[in-house]
This record gives C-alpha cells, sequence and structure tokens, in this order.
C-alpha cells in the first residue's frame, strides 16, 4: 500500500497506526495511497492537495487523515471540508476522509507488527490551548489531552520487548504533558515522565521531539544529563525578538528563552559541546522589523543553532484562516523570502562548523536504510552520516558506534 506522510511526527505516528488496523482487517490496498495532511502553511496544504489530484490521475483511491481532516480535534463534516477545499469537490467519490486514529486516543493499540521507521514514535499527548496567532493547527487538533502515564510506559516496554532501539517522544506541545490548559506551563509534568521512563523502562535511545522552553523546569536539566536522553534538544522558538513573541502570542519571553537555551548549552554531560541544539523559526511575521529580524539572527548565531528550521510566515490566505492573516504591517513575500535565505545561510553555516567538531569523536548511530553500497543513519545528537560497508556487516535498526 502507498502511503505519503506531509507534516510532523505525530502524524507519523497515526498513519502507522492506519497501516497496522488495515493490515488486521486484511483490507485489499493495492490501489490505495494512505495521505497524513498538513496544515501548516499554505505551501504544505497546497503540496497535499496535488498528490491527491496527481494520484487520483493515477486511479489511486485517496484515504485521507492527518490535520486536513479535523476539526477540533474529531473528524470533520464532509461537506465543510469540501468548502474548504473546493479545489477537491469534483474527485469527492475517490476521497475518503478518515479521523485521527482508527480508534479512540485512550484505547491505542500496543500492536507493533507493521512498523515503516527505524525507531518507534511515542505521541505523548494531543491538541494545544495556545492559540498562538500564527498556528492553524490548534483550530484542527482541538483541546490540549494527556495520554495515560501507564499507557504510555506499557507502550515503551512493549517497543523494548520486541528489540527496537530508539523511541521518539511527540505530540502536538509535548512538554505540556500534564498540564490542564498548556496556557499554565507551570503545570506540566513532563519532567515527572522523563523520570519515570527512565526509571520504569530500559529502551536505549530516548528522543524528545520539539519542545516549548516554557515547559521546562530544574528536574528537566537534571534528567538531560542521562546519556538515554540523546543529546538533540529541538525548541519551537519561532521567533527571539520580545515583540515578535508577543504578537505571536506565545507563553515566554526572549530572556526567558535565552535562560533555558543557556541551561542547554551547560549541561554536565559527555562531550556536551556537540550537543545539538534545534529549533523552529518564523521570518517575515507581520511587523517584524529589520530590528526583530537582527534579534533572532544574532540568537541563532549566540546560542549555535546547529538544526535549524526556518520557515517565512504563511498568512493562510488559503483555506483555513489564523488570527495573523488579519494583522496590519503584513510583510511582503520577498521581504520574507529574504529574511529566511539570511537565516537559513546562517544556520548552515553553524551546522557546518558543529558537523566538523564532531570529526574524529566516536559517535552512537542508529543504521536506517542501505543505499549505494552504504548503511546510513543518524548519530546520537542527529548527524545523518554514510557508512561505506557490504549491506551484510549490518542490519536495520542496529546500534553500531562509528567515527567519521
Amino acid at each position: 500500500m502507498p502511503y505519503k506522510i506531509f507534516g510532523c511526527k505525530v502524524n507519523k505516528f497515526y498513519l502507522n497506526q492506519w497501516l497496522n488496523y488495515y493490515e488486521s482487517q486484511g483490507i485489499n490496498l493495492d490501489r490505495i495511497l494512505l495521505i497524513a495532511s498538513c496544515v501548516v502553511t499554505d505551501r504544505a496544504k497546497h503540496k497535499w492537495i496535488k498528490e491527491i489530484k496527481d494520484a487520483i490521475k493515477k486511479n489511486y483511491e485517496i484515504h485521507l487523515t492527518g490535520c486536513g481532516t479535523l476539526k477540533q480535534g474529531k473528524l470533520i463534516d464532509e461537506k465543510e471540508f469540501y468548502q474548504l477545499y473546493p479545489e477537491l469537490s469534483e474527485f469527492k467519490e475517490k476521497i475518503h476522509l478518515l479521523p485521527e486514529a482508527p480508534q479512540k486516543e485512550s484505547q491505542i493499540s500496543l500492536s507493533f507488527e507493521k512498523n515503516i521507521y527505524t525507531k518507534h514514535f511515542v505521541v505523548i499527548q494531543n491538541g494545544c490551548d495556545n492559540y498562538c496567532s500564527f498556528c492553524a493547527t490548534v483550530l484542527k487538533r482541538g483541546k490540549h489531552r494527556s495520554r495515560d502515564l501507564q499507557e504510555i510506559i506499557d507502550e515503551i516496554k512493549q517497543i523494548e520487548s520486541q528489540d527496537w532501539k530508539e523511541i521518539v517522544l511527540t505530540g502536538i506541545n509535548l512538554a505540556a504533558w500534564g498540564c490542564e490548559n498548556t496556557r499554565n506551563p507551570h503545570e506540566s509534568k513532563f519532567s515527572f515522565l522523563l523520570h519515570e521512563i527512565l526509571q520504569k523502562t530500559s529502551i536505549p535511545r530516548i528522543r524528545i521531539s520539539s519542545i516549548g522552553p516554557e515547559y521546562l523546569d530544574e528536574q528537566f536539566f537534571e534528567l538531560a544529563t542521562d546519556e538515554r536522553i540523546l543529546p538533540h534538544f529541538h525548541f519551537s522558538i519561532q521567533s527571539f525578538s520580545d515583540s515578535v513573541l508577543q504578537q505571536m502570542r506565545r507563553n515566554y519571553s526572549a530572556a526567558h528563552l535565552a535562560e533555558i537555551l543557556k541551561k542547554i548549552r551547560s549541561l554536565k554531560r559527555p562531550h556536551a559541546e556537540l550537543i545539538s541544539l534545534g529549533a523552529d523559526l518564523i521570518t517575515g511575521f507581520p511587523g517584524e522589523t529589520e530590528e526583530d529580524f537582527e534579534e533572532t539572527l544574532r540568537g541563532v548565531e549566540n546560542f549555535e543553532i546547529t538544526k535549524l528550521h526556518a520557515f517565512p510566515f504563511s498568512a493562510h490566505r488559503l483555506w483555513e484562516k489564523i488570527p495573523a492573516t488579519y494583522f496590519e504591517n503584513q510583510i511582503s513575500e520577498s521581504l520574507k523570502k529574504e529574511r529566511n535565505r539570511i537565516l537559513i545561510e546562517k544556520g548552515e553555516e553553524i551546522r557546518t562548523k558543529f558537523i566538523e567538531k564532531n570529526r574524529g569523536v566516536e559517535h552512537s548511530v542508529l543504521l536506517e536504510e542501505y543505499e549505494n553500497s552504504c548503511w546510513k543513519g543518524r548519530t546520537e545528537n542527529y548527524i545523518q552520516i554514510e557508512i561505506p560497508c557490504p549491506k551484510w556487516d549490518h542490519q536495520k535498526g542496529e546500534i553500531i558506534s562509528y567515527t567519521f
């Protein structure tokens, strides 16, 4: 069965659930294309819409899931979906809208018979209450809800019993785990969850997906020194400018963000200088001045952001709208793209230097695929490398030590 994933790691988790469900039901999948959709930008929406059209021309039946088919965490009404996406109306006989998962979140199956990845994504929460002014995802995923602690632990134990080596903790606002409301970051029990995972499971590699800086407490930084917590910390930052953060309706200041990143950079763990620090950043948000942009550029330099995801602000003028769609002082597309180009170039410069610092150091590498006479994999600090060797020397999902 062909499948196509757009968007975040949450989509990867639930798409894998659907694949397991179809297989368990014995459904004939020869002419079905399963698509996980994303609404993070208009460009992201355009990609899966085009994928649908192209696949239907090839006589595929489309089974669509992900943010595009959701409204407040539930399956969107079909009529409303085609009002949002009228360009797909003529194909509605070929499109089947699916909810996010084949069963309720509280009944997520612990069966992993079919896993399309070399690591397991573990969704620990879903939804968000923040209503950031640039975000359409919150309108689709619904209110924040945390998965039960014991359910998460049981899932990880089953994963490790099947000899998988790495999990990725993920969610829409994952560090808000345990909060009643994500706008109350002091309620987070994310550190407690990490502590329980470390104490009650033995999975060798625990990777943490994108986290909001406002949810981290002192216990988090103590736990982050454990070598099972992989030394790649990715933050949903968006901007280093206070005025932009306020307009975005973020839960933290630039000063608080700086404090968190300094603590990450000073963690007491082996090869601390090789900790990878990732960030999501938006350029050209309405009202962003040249000074605001320079603050963000300086932040990337000062904290050595080694894995940068930078995007021009999407006003969401097509399909779903967001509050910032209607803000004054919109930035021109050309200026947004130019600022994004400068930011990405700076990020690539920093990453090149970071990779050079890693040369000659022994790394733990999870092997993901074999291609062109090389095993490809990722180090613990998220560097993708190639290892030239015969395929039979190793196997997919194996962890090896390697110096490049």
